[in-house]
């Protein structure tokens, strides 16, 4: 399936389009831990202010863009 769906493309032109997932993926990871984090101790308000991300080094991933 991934063979089908990659086509003729050499290994060394897809490695950008995977590690930028795998990287988004880390993102969407840290986000939801803090998120979840923040959630439970300080409330949904809270949970949706970028600056509790930003002061723990997490980047800021609105609704519209969370992976899950």
């Amino acid at each position: 399936m991934a063979d089908a769906l990659r086509g003729s493309m050499d290994a060394a032109e897809y490695k950008h389009v995977v590690l930028g997932l795998i990287f988004l993926k880390y993102v969407s990871d840290a986000f939801e831990e803090r998120h979840a984090a923040v959630l439970a101790e300080w409330g949904e308000e809270a949970a949706e202010d970028p600056d509790e991300y930003t002061a723990e080094a997490i980047f800021w991933v609105p609704p519209e863009a969370r992976w899950a």
